[in-house]
């Protein structure tokens, strides 16, 4: 007599892992890391390393005399975390303060809440917002990469910042930002991972192909974005630049693909994560056009992953089984 077997979920099982996954995303950057060494140089390469390596130690160290808990720094997550936090770094950031912002990325943002799978708020993005709001010089201490030419070590945000604020139009201020094609390739200066919108376009379509993210968050941020920009830019043209401008500078692609998609921190239904992804889109360019920062989708996103709770209660799949 067969007897019938019961066990917990899942019953539906596949061949991904959470390193799987991780190395995936690992895999995705290269890309993107590659850029940054054409750009920077050795220094690009210096700073990712640290910043992977002190990620990696700190897990350990945490997890091992702290949580008292079996190490797991080989799932790849910490070095996701070291890669990311480099790219939303300037190459001019001293050492010390690479290491500090992988100690608050990690110790802060994700073991203190219990390791990956139960911090409510992207470790990256705690660390890059210390360090932005704590040592605000250094982290605007902009290097012009080895590409450009004419422009200054300003970011094409800081310039256009500076300029609409101290009465200029935008149409003044196109002569002294990069056209479409520099931001699109990376002609500019910037953070080391989110100066080439190519090489991080790349990358995202690479996860999404390998179903390691799906289309409907970065889509939603940047597609959010541009309605709203190009709505602004349609008033008055001469205060708000185009739509195209704000997607392919600053941290938007970095931060739509590979912040804002964060398994953990972002809803789990499909219409949650539209909705997740258009406010954090919004409040960037509310934050980039009227607020003091001119770059604001790291602030966006820390402040939705603190209402995913909510979108996730508010939105729920079917249950099987119930009614629509």
């Amino acid at each position: 007599m067969k007897l019938l077997t019961v066990s917990p979920s899942p019953h539906i099982k596949g061949d991904e892992s959470v390193k799987k996954i991780m190395y995936g995303v690992v895999l995705s950057l290269i890309p993107a890391l590659i850029m940054s060494t054409i750009f920077f140089g050795w220094k690009a390469l210096m700073i990712t390393s640290i910043a992977v390596a002190s990620c990696v130690i700190f897990e350990y160290l945490i997890q091992k005399y702290l949580l008292k808990g079996e190490a797991t720094i080989q799932d790849g997550s910490a070095i996701i975390t070291g890669l990311l936090l480099s790219f939303n770094v300037p190459s001019s950031l001293p050492i010390w303060l690479v290491v500090m912002g992988a100690l608050v990325a990690i110790g802060i943002g994700k073991m203190s809440f219990g390791g990956l799978g139960q911090n409510p708020f992207n470790p990256v993005l705690v660390g890059r917002v210390f360090l932005l709001i704590s040592f605000p010089v250094q982290m605007t201490s902009w290097t012009p990469n080895a590409t450009v030419d004419g422009f200054s070590g300003a970011t094409p945000l800081g310039i256009l910042k500076e300029g609409i604020k101290s009465g200029q139009s935008v149409s003044q201020l196109l002569p002294n930002l990069p056209s479409n094609f520099d931001l699109f390739y990376g002609s500019m200066s910037g953070s080391l991972g989110e100066i080439s919108a190519m090489a991080i376009l790349l990358g995202g379509l690479y996860m999404i192909f390998k179903k390691i993210i799906t289309w409907q968050i970065p889509t939603a941020v940047l597609g959010s974005m541009f309605v709203l920009q190009g709505i602004l830019f349609l008033v008055n043209p001469e205060q708000f630049i185009n739509p195209l401008f704000h997607i392919l500078t600053g941290g938007a692609m970095l931060g739509a693909i590979y912040m804002a998609t964060d398994m953990v921190t972002s809803p789990m239904s499909s219409k949650g994560q539209l909705i997740y992804g258009a406010a954090i889109g919004i409040i960037t360019i509310c934050i980039r056009n009227f607020g003091a920062y001119p770059e604001g989708i790291s602030f966006a996103i820390l402040i939705m992953n603190g209402i995913v709770p909510l979108i996730n209660n508010y939105v729920k799949p079917k249950r099987f089984g119930g009614k629509a």
